[in-house]
């Protein structure tokens, strides 16, 4: 999987996403760090969810 826009490393470990005083974080591969408000994690999440869902269509089309 290479071209423009594909990533050169892909994670096969999930992110941990955790509550802190009304705030999100979720800490990803690499110690990549990220604080959201409530409403901007859920909108980030059912965004995961959905592109999940595609790639996986993706692979079982390939």
């Amino acid at each position: 999987m290479t071209g423009p826009g594909i990533p050169s490393q892909v994670h096969g470990d999930a992110g941990i996403a955790t509550a802190e005083e009304g705030i999100v974080m979720l800490d990803g591969p690499n110690g990549v760090a990220v604080a959201m408000t409530p409403a901007a994690a859920r909108r980030t999440g059912e965004g995961l969810v959905a592109a999940a869902r595609q790639a996986e269509a993706q692979i079982a089309n390939s």
